[in-house]
């Protein structure tokens, strides 16, 4: 798949494309993940699944030019489909997926400087990788500080204040998983005050009961680099 990089390249431009390609393949592998297992017949030649920044994803077969302009995708996933279960063939199509979110990230990042590459890491490793979020690894980890306010229904609590999710409003997206609001089926979600980040409240390992007992909420994330906010 051709693919224009930017001109600028900066960390936070590289890792926006980072996050709209990881949340295409979560699109693909989750939400619409029967659409891509029925794309993936192993009759058909040598297939590959690519996401794109814009966090739309497509099965074809990989680019025609040699070297291609960008790291390719696993070659083949298709041919495994039917010959191990869905979930261990899931399990592995995820884990080639976050093998080449990398490889295109750092592709990028070529031109940028050693601290920069390694400020883009820690950006990309804050997030769970698509394999983590694919076999229910990510809902797992336990945040380092309480949890507060819920989302029920079609109304998000932030804070003190709670604001109605309008139609035509911004979509909001989950800062673990990728999921977005409308699409889930988990309605309670949490905002971190440090980071202004949506969360679904599994993603997170919390609870209404829990969130209902604290003021302030720093995702595990930004729990990690400064203390809990206090006023």
């Amino acid at each position: 798949m051709a693919e224009n990089q930017p001109t600028a390249v900066t960390v936070e431009g590289i890792f926006e494309g980072y996050q709209g390609r990881r949340h295409g393949m979560l699109k693909a592998l989750i939400t619409e993940r029967k659409k891509f297992f029925d794309l993936c017949d192993p009759a058909h030649v040598n297939l590959c699944l690519y996401s794109f920044p814009d966090g739309e994803w497509e099965v074809s077969k990989p680019a025609d030019e040699i070297p291609s302009e960008l790291p390719e995708p696993c070659l083949g996933i298709n041919f495994s489909r039917d010959g191990i279960s869905s979930k261990d063939w899931f399990s592995l199509v995820s884990a080639h997926s976050d093998s080449w979110l990398m490889a295109v990230a750092f592709f990028y990042a070529a031109t940028i400087s050693k601290e920069e590459r390694a400020r883009l890491f820690d950006m990309i490793n804050d997030l769970p990788t698509v394999y983590e979020v694919v076999t229910g690894q990510a809902f797992m980890a336990q945040p380092a500080g309480p949890l507060r306010h819920e989302i029920d229904g079609e109304v998000i609590a932030e804070g003190n204040n709670s604001e109605e999710v309008e139609d035509g409003d911004e979509e909001a997206y989950c800062g673990a998983c990728g999921g977005s609001y409308s699409s889930s089926k988990l309605k309670f979600w949490i905002l971190c005050d440090a980071c202004k980040k949506w969360f679904h409240g599994k993603c997170v390992g919390t609870t209404s009961t829990k969130a209902e007992q604290i003021e302030y909420y720093n995702c595990p994330t930004c729990a990690k680099k400064r203390p809990l906010q206090r006023t």
